[in-house]
């Protein structure tokens, strides 16, 4: 079987409502700054009716994790597919066809729930907090995935956040699938909490079906109880490629226990959301053209740097071949 698709993407498919708010209004809502909490449906509408009272300014925006992954290696020129589940509503609507238009191959079906939705809060220090309700995103099912597209991709990317819940059998469905067809794993642990929440089923996760892993450097830390290039390491002890995110710092790759540092790229920073989605766009977009790790890096690095110079992770206006020839 050719594998004529670059990356297949699993995803908690919702919609982005963005908020830029001033730290003390963000402590009212009793949320802790720059982490991900998992709401239900009437948590939800209460936060989004105190944002009304407060008349703060909501941008609306397709998101999830994987999905700006997968939709950023569509922007560079990548064959991508993207499955999830949306609700029949005007916003899952808008999420397929938004999808379409920038060039992804959407495996999302409909569910008679509504289309989930993270309001991600921006305070002025361009920090992220994360309030999710899932809605029709955890309906996701093993039945939806079809082993001919899983066949046909060089790599699967899967995000942490769905080792939660009932996509939980799913993930572990396409992890079999894809290690049957001799399709890559790419991992992206997503968040401390839901590492701290599943360290252990995480770590054997990593041990029997990864390839490559991303983390930043508060993921590592949580993950292995080590920093940076010990982080690396340890992760990697297995035989994988390990991204460690370090923001400002850059990243670091390893690589059968050889690290290559990579350098950031100057940025004027807006907002970080999906900075460390499209590192990996980058990443992996570079890796399926057959790059180098250093170069796949410096691709991840650049695309991060393009991305938090705006408000929401659709980039606008890319010159994707120029962005390559900076490499």
């Amino acid at each position: 079987m050719v594998k004529d698709y670059d990356v297949i993407g699993l995803g908690n498919t919702i919609m982005d409502l963005l908020v830029e708010i001033e730290e003390h209004k963000l402590l009212e809502m009793n949320l802790k700054k720059g982490e991900f909490h998992l709401v239900d449906e009437k948590k939800s509408k209460e936060l989004l009716e105190k944002l009304n009272d407060s008349r703060c300014s909501i941008k609306t925006v397709p998101g999830g994790s994987s999905a700006n992954t997968i939709r950023g290696i569509a922007l560079l020129g990548g064959k991508v597919i993207l499955y999830g589940r949306v609700g029949r509503d005007k916003h899952g609507e808008t999420y397929v066809q938004e999808m379409k238009e920038q060039g992804v191959d959407p495996r999302i079906y409909h569910d008679s729930s509504a289309t989930g939705n993270a309001i991600t809060f921006i305070t002025p220090d361009a920090e992220r907090t994360f309030s999710v309700h899932l809605g029709a995103a955890i309906t996701l099912q093993k039945e939806d995935l079809l082993e001919e597209d899983i066949k046909r991709g060089k790599v699967l990317h899967i995000e942490g956040y769905q080792i939660e819940g009932p996509t939980r059998e799913t993930v572990l469905h396409a992890l079999a699938l894809a290690k049957k067809n001799n399709t890559l794993v790419s991992i992206d642990l997503a968040d401390p909490g839901v590492i701290r929440r599943n360290k252990a089923f995480l770590q054997d996760l990593v041990l029997n079906f990864a390839d490559i892993v991303f983390v930043n450097e508060a993921e590592a830390k949580e993950f292995t109880g080590h920093e940076d290039e010990q982080a690396a390491k340890e992760i990697g002890k297995q035989n994988k490629i390990v991204v460690v995110k370090l923001g400002k710092r850059g990243s670091l790759i390893c690589e059968k226990g050889i690290i290559t540092k990579i350098d950031p790229f100057p940025a004027k920073v807006i907002d970080t959301t999906g900075a460390g989605d499209c590192y990996a766009a980058g990443f992996l977009y570079a890796l399926c053209q057959g790059w180098p790790l250093e170069k796949a890096g410096r691709l991840g690095s650049l695309f991060a740097a393009k991305v938090i110079e705006q408000t929401g992770v659709v980039i606008r206006n890319l010159d994707r071949d120029d962005l390559k020839k900076k490499i």
